[in-house]
């Protein structure tokens, strides 16, 4: 069973097929193409995803349905065909949407503008930037919704 060593999890044991895959990286670490989803109930219902590459990287995520129960997937074609995606898929059975967490002196906020889409058919996941989609890099999170969740 691999194992991979994290500075802030410690050394994780996982299920290979479990590990993610960004054919094509992310925006700013494209070198960096395996994460691991970890998932822990007192942390519900943010999911980090850990580099397998980097130990000190790892983003934390929230699903975009925590943030907006609305929410509406409007990826680029091309973004959605790298991970084996037909053009409109539906959010929470074809494909699973992941809003990546910052944290702001004005308080935490979610990038709905970029989501992490995953394909959960192929564990393949792009960062897909949706120019004309009307959401925001910085849309403002309510930590205290978002525990109610």
């Amino acid at each position: 069973m691999p194992v991979v060593d994290t500075k802030n999890f410690g050394r994780v044991e996982y299920e290979e097929e479990a590990a993610l895959e960004f054919p094509r990286g992310l925006p700013g670490f494209e070198e960096r193409r395996g994460f691991l989803p970890l998932h822990q109930p007192e942390n519900d219902p943010l999911i980090f995803l850990q580099s397998l590459e980097d130990p000190g990287l790892c983003f934390v995520t929230i699903p975009v349905q925590v943030v907006d129960p609305g929410y509406r997937l409007e990826a680029e074609a091309e973004d959605l065909a790298a991970i084996g995606l037909p053009a409109s898929p539906r959010i929470g059975t074809e494909a699973f949407c992941f809003a990546v967490l910052s944290i702001q002196e004005e308080g935490p906020t979610a990038n709905l503008l970029a989501p992490v889409v995953l394909n959960p058919a192929t564990r393949k996941c792009v960062q897909a930037v949706a120019v004309s989609s009307g959401y925001s890099h910085r849309h403002p999170l309510c930590v205290e919704e978002a525990a109610a969740c």
